[in-house]
């Protein structure tokens, strides 16, 4: 003699609760994996700087072009 039923409405209020917490637990692990990418590039952008005086960036290119006549 059981002493409660899980209701089919029960077992899916639980499929989704298991869902978003795996949900909830892989995004937390995707955003940490970026977030140590991010801070490796950052160190070494910070050690390439730190290295010594670099040549200034050229200027973007322009988009006009020069007609010459003559």
């Amino acid at each position: 003699m059981p002493v409660a039923k899980i209701t089919g409405q029960g077992l899916f209020a639980i499929a989704c609760s298991v869902a978003l917490l795996w949900g909830c637990l892989i995004g937390e692990r995707l955003m940490l994996h970026a977030a140590a990418n991010q801070r490796d590039r950052v160190l070494r952008e910070i050690e390439q700087l730190q290295r010594g005086p670099h040549a200034a960036p050229p200027p973007p290119a322009s988009h006009r072009h020069l007609i010459a006549v003559g």
